[in-house]
C-alpha cells in the first residue's frame, strides 16, 4: 500500500461510491457524479487510477472496461486518515487528539466511558491486558 493515502475531495466521493455498490466502472462513477460534477470519463478513469495506485482499489478487466472493487473498508482508509492527523498535529498523541476532541466538545464522557468499555471487552476477548 502506498504511504500517501491521504484521498481528495474528488476522490473522497468516488470511494464513497465504490464502496456503496461493491463494485464499478468509470462511467458508473461519472454517472453517479453527473448530479455534482461533470467529469470526462478520462478525468473519472485519471481519479479511479491514483486511487488504484494509493492501494485502495483493484481492478478486473470484463471486455474492454476496468472494474473496480474497494480493498478495503471506509473505516480502516478513516482509521489511517485519523493517524495521519495524530502525526502531524499532535505529535504522535492519541491523546493530545482525544483531549482537544473533548475540549469542542466534538466527544463527550459518556462516549469515552463507552469507548472504554468497548475497549476493555476487546482485550477479554483476545486476552490482552495492556487497555
Amino acid at each position: 500500500m502506498s504511504k500517501d493515502t491521504d484521498l481528495s475531495e474528488l476522490e473522497e466521493q468516488v470511494m464513497q461510491i465504490v464502496w456503496s455498490t461493491g463494485s464499478v466502472t468509470a462511467e458508473d462513477v461519472r454517472r453517479q457524479l453527473a448530479g455534482t460534477k461533470e467529469l470526462k470519463d478520462s478525468t473519472v478513469r485519471t481519479v479511479l487510477r491514483r486511487i488504484e495506485e494509493k492501494g485502495l482499489l483493484s481492478h478486473r478487466v470484463e471486455g474492454r472496461k476496468y472494474v473496480y472493487r474497494p480493498l478495503e473498508p471506509p473505516r480502516k482508509v478513516a482509521a489511517r486518515a485519523v493517524r495521519g492527523i495524530i502525526d502531524r498535529l499532535c505529535g504522535g498523541s492519541v491523546e493530545a487528539l482525544v483531549a482537544g476532541m473533548v475540549d469542542d466538545e466534538l466527544v463527550d464522557s459518556q462516549t469515552l466511558r463507552d469507548l472504554a468499555a468497548t475497549i476493555e471487552r476487546s482485550q477479554l476477548r483476545e486476552g490482552g491486558d495492556d487497555v
